[in-house]
């Protein structure tokens, strides 16, 4: 495992405050929910857009246990998606141990 915390190459869910064009610009999301769901715990819907304009998000925590990309509670995906699933964000690039 690397100290670089994975980035968010893209994220679709445009209705999330601190979405602009497609991407993430929080310091860091959680990823989380219910262990077989890796949803963005972080995701916000306001009519006000959050964040920093010039940072690329990454992820901060990731609690799905089952997670192959899960080692200790940090993600070891060198990036990842955001998408949307059952109508909720959810990480894309979760994948089953």
């Amino acid at each position: 495992m690397t100290n670089e915390m994975s980035r968010i190459a893209s994220c679709k869910v445009t209705e999330c405050s601190y979405n602009r064009h497609n991407s993430c610009h929080t310091m860091a999301i959680t990823v989380g929910g219910p262990e077989v769901c890796p949803q963005c715990d972080t995701y916000v819907h306001t009519a006000r857009k959050g964040g920093v304009q010039d940072m690329k998000g990454g992820v901060g925590a990731c609690k799905v246990a089952n997670c192959s990309h899960n080692a200790d509670l940090e993600c070891t995906a060198g990036t990842i998606m955001v998408g949307i699933h059952n109508d909720h964000p959810d990480c894309m690039t979760y994948s089953a141990r």
